[in-house]
């Protein structure tokens, strides 16, 4: 065996420093890994530089004119005009948008007669977004003071001419609040729509006793509220029938006279 054989056999065969002092490899392994208290203060210099940078968005978000009220937009109006919009909104031009409420300024706006709802949104950079949903007539009434329309909700909300084919309410207390008015919106609402717009007139002398007179003379004897899914299905076919007077308050014994 020649000598560099032998010197190869000798090297393979002699074990290393680390495998003659296990103590001194795991301390020196032990050594190379950050301690738990590093590691702590890593994480906690690591979250308060976010922070940090948080708060200065926020700072900068809340002062900067650049993030500032500079346009007002207005969706949804017909009759309710923009600076109706604008000065129920109350908010200046130059006021930082996050400090625009804009749930506070949505009921502001909302406040509008003719305003059945708002929303008031932020648009950044510099933008108030204000869409409103606009009452309309479903009935209107005679009063001293003039002609009252009335929304779906039974609201009376503006003293003008009614828009063509909007059905007369006849009632002893029309108005907001007024039960028998609310009963008369609601029923007109389950109509089938091709007879919706023959009613002429809705009579409710009460919020249990409604009828529907149609341009043509003929009287549906509606009743309540109750049912009125019912009774809207029932209708249309009993209306194909000779008669003048209708009854489906009980819609179950539908009448014809």
């Amino acid at each position: 065996m020649t000598p560099a054989a032998v010197s190869s056999r000798r090297r393979r065969g002699r074990p290393s420093r680390e495998s003659r002092d296990p103590d001194e490899a795991r301390e020196r392994s032990t050594a190379r890994r950050p301690s738990g208290r590093s590691v702590r203060l890593r994480t906690v210099l690591v979250g308060a530089a976010v922070v940090a940078v948080l708060l200065g968005a926020i700072a900068v978000a809340w002062l900067s004119p650049l993030l500032s009220v500079r346009v007002i937009e207005v969706d949804g109006i017909e009759v309710v005009t923009y600076d109706e919009v604008v000065d129920a909104l109350a908010v200046a031009e130059g006021t930082p948008l996050l400090r625009v409420d804009t749930a506070a300024a949505a009921q502001r706006v909302a406040t509008i007669p003719r305003a059945a709802s708002a929303r008031v949104q932020r648009v950044y950079p510099s933008t108030v977004r204000v869409t409103v949903t606009e009452r309309e007539a479903m009935v209107f009434f005679d009063a001293p003071d003039g002609t009252h329309s009335v929304d779906i909700e039974g609201v009376d909300f503006a003293v003008e001419p009614p828009p063509m084919f909007t059905p007369r309410l006849v009632t002893p207390t029309p108005g907001t609040g007024d039960p028998a008015t609310r009963a008369a919106v609601e029923v007109l609402d389950k109509l089938p729509p091709d007879l919706r717009v023959q009613v002429e007139t809705v009579e409710a002398p009460s919020s249990s006793d409604i009828s529907i007179v149609l341009t043509d003379g003929r009287v549906v004897v509606w009743g309540g509220t109750d049912r009125s899914e019912r009774k809207a299905a029932v209708v249309g076919p009993l209306l194909t029938q000779p008669g003048e007077r209708f009854d489906v308050a009980s819609p179950d014994l539908p009448t014809v006279r």
